[in-house]
């Protein structure tokens, strides 16, 4: 279960604010007392407000207040949209899925939970992390390799059998979060196995220290000048 306080949540938010979002990041507009009638929601919704976060609901007269809301762009949830996608809609999507956490992780974000769920899909098809809740930035992560078990009993424990410090990630688990169709997990190694790694992640976080700052471009690569136009030779440019 998540663990974040308000404020925290609050302060990831403000983070994604002020940070280049490279293209991957869904942009928030954020919104104090919004009035909505009542009439205008429907019960299972409301049911669920007031379930959920009943701290910032206010009922005057015929309209719902809410006190502190974030407003995102419209996007069809990631694992929504694959679950009716055609093939080649898929395949792209998937790749397009690694394509986001490798970007993010260029702009020294680390994601926290990577669920398809928290990525939607754009109206253009871009895959984009909208759920910020744990997102921090790659430095302050320390990226491990799960130690060998160290016998039978460990292989079957439902705890860890090695040390878990605050920070630590361990990208070889990622792979059910990812993933738990054989055939979609195969699809995604095609591209982006490394990102189950710690070797990865760690090189990523090394280059971010060193001062590298990875090209990203919030537009598909074929969308480059030099790609839809081609490449001018020196002399002609002058």
């Amino acid at each position: 279960p998540k663990t974040s306080t308000r404020q925290e949540v609050k302060e990831k938010y403000l983070l994604v604010k002020n940070h280049d979002r490279v293209g991957r990041l869904a942009d928030t507009l954020e919104y104090s007392n919004v009035a909505i009638p009542l009439d205008r929601i429907e019960p299972a919704l409301m049911k669920q407000l007031e379930e959920e976060a009943a701290g910032s609901l206010e009922v005057d007269g015929d309209m719902l207040v809410i006190k502190h809301i974030y407003i995102e762009r419209r996007m069809e949830p990631l694992d929504n949209y694959l679950a009716h996608a055609r093939k080649r809609e898929r395949r792209e999507a998937i790749r397009d899925y690694g394509d986001a956490i490798r970007d993010l992780a260029g702009a020294n974000i680390f994601p926290g939970d990577m669920l398809k769920k928290n990525f939607g899909v754009t109206r253009h098809n871009r895959v984009v992390f909208y759920d910020y809740d744990e997102i921090c930035y790659i430095t302050e992560c320390n990226f491990r390799k799960v130690p060998p078990a160290r016998d039978y009993d460990d292989m079957m424990s439902d705890v860890p059998w090695y040390s878990v410090e605050e920070n630590d990630v361990f990208p070889e688990t990622f792979g059910p979060f990812f993933f738990a169709d054989p055939k979609d997990m195969t699809l995604f190694k095609e591209n982006h196995a490394e990102l189950m790694t710690a070797a990865w992640w760690k090189g990523v976080r090394e280059d971010i220290l060193e001062g590298n700052q990875a090209d990203l471009f919030p537009y598909p690569v074929k969308r480059r000048f030099c790609n839809r136009y081609g490449r001018r030779d020196a002399g002609a440019a002058a």
